[in-house]
């Protein structure tokens, strides 16, 4: 009795070990490659409990999730002006079929990333020799990034990889090449802004001529304004004289006489030499005599 319980026990042992060894769990992070005598036969990619034939099959994960490859040093590329530049560059990537990336790259992580660098470098290199140092800094960076993902994915799909960003972290100039492309930046700069001072200085010029014969038209028509308006004046004022001297005429000589001595003896100090028979004294001379005859 006590053999047959110990039989059972250890058939229960031995299947139980069996039933461990035959399952096995997939995480939801990780892709499982079911083995069989080294031949792929199955790849699983969700998570789960699962059964494999114990001592014949064997199980290998792979990382399911985005792995990113950094270079820990840039690397040097040539532009279409033929200057250096050093570009930090960083891939992100996945595996999105198992099956044909272990077949690729035997399921070797450290292969899967020389040969994404690797096509990554050769592509940079490739954008980079169309393009001037300004383009890549600066100007169609964006674009080059764009391509490089497209081109990088098609090639990594070939080894069951996705490449799901390429991104340019830092593109500097090499010492020597950047003092030469700042003295030639600083020239353009120079050149730019005397050519901007120039034209300032045509326009000044311009403005300022035609300010001038503005000014000059104003001040013909101004003066133009002020004689026609003298003009009518004075012919109205000779007018108003007429009239006047016509109406008494020997008023009008005694008036015209009286403003003259005015303007003539404003001062103490004017001296007139005149000839004493002048007309200049005729209304002195009567005036003279009336006091005379009053006595």
């Amino acid at each position: 009795m006590s053999s047959r319980i110990n039989l059972l026990g250890a058939l229960a042992a031995t299947v139980l070990v069996i039933l461990a060894m035959s399952m096995f769990t997939v995480d939801q992070r990780q892709y499982a490659v079911v083995f069989q005598l080294g031949e792929v036969k199955r790849a699983i990619a969700e998570p789960g409990l699962y059964f494999k034939v114990p001592m014949v099959q064997n199980v290998r994960y792979f990382e399911k999730r985005i792995i990113t490859l950094d270079n820990a040093e840039p690397e040097r590329f040539i532009t279409s002006e033929k200057k250096n530049v050093l570009v930090d560059s960083y891939i992100k990537w996945r595996i999105v079929d198992p099956k044909l990336y272990y077949i690729s790259v035997g399921g070797d992580e450290s292969r899967a990333k020389t040969r994404l660098n690797q096509t990554v470098n050769a592509g940079l290199r490739e954008e980079f020799g169309k393009r001037t140092v300004h383009d890549v800094v600066s100007g169609e960076r964006e674009k080059i990034m764009d391509k490089m993902r497209e081109k990088a994915d098609a090639d990594a799909r070939k080894i069951g990889v996705q490449i799901v960003d390429v991104r340019l972290k830092r593109v500097e100039l090499p010492t020597e090449v950047s003092e030469a492309v700042y003295r030639r930046m600083e020239a353009e700069r120079k050149r730019v802004a005397n050519e901007l001072r120039s034209e300032g200085s045509a326009e000044a010029e311009k403005i300022r001529a035609d300010a001038d014969r503005q000014r000059e038209i104003i001040v013909a028509e101004a003066y133009r304004d002020a004689q026609k308006i003298k003009g009518e004046g004075d012919a109205k004022a000779t007018n108003t004289y007429a009239q006047a001297f016509g109406q008494n005429a020997e008023f009008y000589a005694f008036y015209r006489s009286l403003e003259a001595y005015r303007g003539s003896f404003k001062s103490r100090n004017d001296v007139l030499v005149v000839e004493p028979g002048s007309e200049f004294f005729k209304y002195m001379k009567s005036a003279g005599r009336g006091n005379d005859k009053g006595k």
